[in-house]
């Protein structure tokens, strides 16, 4: 009987290391763990405000940022730039480009305002970053809508606040 057809009819011999398996309870932990997890990213991920803000809401958290103790800054100012980011959106998709360019420097402001206070001792860096993650994901969005000198406004403001979250990712990891 050839080698070849010896080892097709015979069964395998069984490998002397034993298998690496979870017992049933650990299996059921860490698959909990898993989906926990999933979870609180999705909720974390849908709790992000994407309305439109009215001027009295913006003129309140303008206000609010700007007394805030200078650990409580960082964090304001983030969710200030993430709702004139939405504006901005608005703006642009209305076809408003004067507008737009008005917010755009006004989150312009308020980025270097977040870069600046970043110096102190902060509190809620992870969740200003996060923010920041998707208010920059959303200003991407929005560089589709627009064309010629508003799209270099639009990429300006947007590479200014890349730069700001990954200082906000730097602080994160430092702390």
């Amino acid at each position: 009987m050839s080698s070849l057809l010896r080892k097709a009819l015979l069964p395998a011999r069984p490998s002397r290391r034993p298998a690496l398996s979870l017992c049933p309870s650990l299996r059921a932990i860490s698959l909990s763990l898993c989906f926990t997890f999933a979870l609180s990213s999705f909720a974390r991920a849908a709790a992000i405000d994407e309305s439109i803000p009215t001027p009295d809401a913006l003129a309140q958290l303008e206000q609010r940022a700007s007394q805030a103790s200078p650990r409580e800054q960082p964090f304001l100012y983030t969710m200030l730039v993430h709702t004139m980011t939405e504006k901005a959106g608005k703006e642009i998709s209305d076809g408003d480009t004067t507008a737009a360019d008005a917010t755009l420097k006004q989150i312009n402001r308020y980025a270097h305002l977040i870069q600046t206070s970043l110096a102190r001792n902060t509190r809620q860096l992870k969740n200003a970053e996060m923010l920041m993650e998707h208010t920059t994901f959303r200003l991407g969005q929005f560089l589709h809508l627009v064309s010629g000198p508003d799209k270099d406004n639009v990429q300006d403001t947007l590479q200014r606040l890349d730069q700001v979250n990954d200082a906000l990712l730097t602080q994160v990891f430092q702390h």
